[in-house]
């Protein structure tokens, strides 16, 4: 087992830290597109959970820009996160290391949440919720993609 066999899922980690729910949803995106994970992700090849996941990470991209949307280091907001990074970085693990992924998604989340925090904090003040809102959602949609497009494949079967 190398460190390096584990990138993805401690970049999905990342993507967790600032949308809990990113993570899932580009995976579900991936498994509707016909694309495998080298771990297990049996949970989104269930359409009910693969089109859910859809389209919570679409409504939390809209959440976020809430006056009234709590920080993302609240209990419930680093649950999902914890949730999320687990099932995410699982999937992107080599096959029979889920567990390994799965930590080290885990452990780059909770961390990276509070510094994304800080850092979206200091947007705000200078640029507004709103605006650095949609900058945040953006690079983190792109690289959410990114990181799930390079490490699945086609399914062949």
């Amino acid at each position: 087992m190398k460190i390096t066999e584990f990138v993805c899922s401690a970049l999905i980690g990342l993507v967790a830290s600032c949308r809990s729910m990113t993570p899932m949803a580009a995976l579900a995106a991936a498994r509707i597109a016909g694309r495998d994970t080298s771990g297990s992700l049996l949970l989104l090849d269930r359409p009910l959970f693969k089109y859910g996941a859809l389209a919570i990470g679409v409504g939390e991209l809209f959440g976020d820009k809430m006056k009234s949307a709590p920080d993302r280091t609240v209990l419930l907001g680093l649950s999902a996160r914890v949730a999320s990074a687990g099932i995410a970085g699982a999937a992107l693990a080599p096959s029979g290391e889920e567990k390994t992924g799965a930590a080290i998604a885990i452990s780059a989340a909770v961390p990276l949440a509070y510094a994304t925090l800080a850092a979206r904090k200091k947007a705000m003040a200078g640029m507004g919720q709103t605006k650095s809102g949609l900058i945040e959602d953006t690079l983190i949609v792109a690289i959410g993609a990114a990181v799930v497009f390079f490490a699945t494949r086609p399914n062949r079967s």
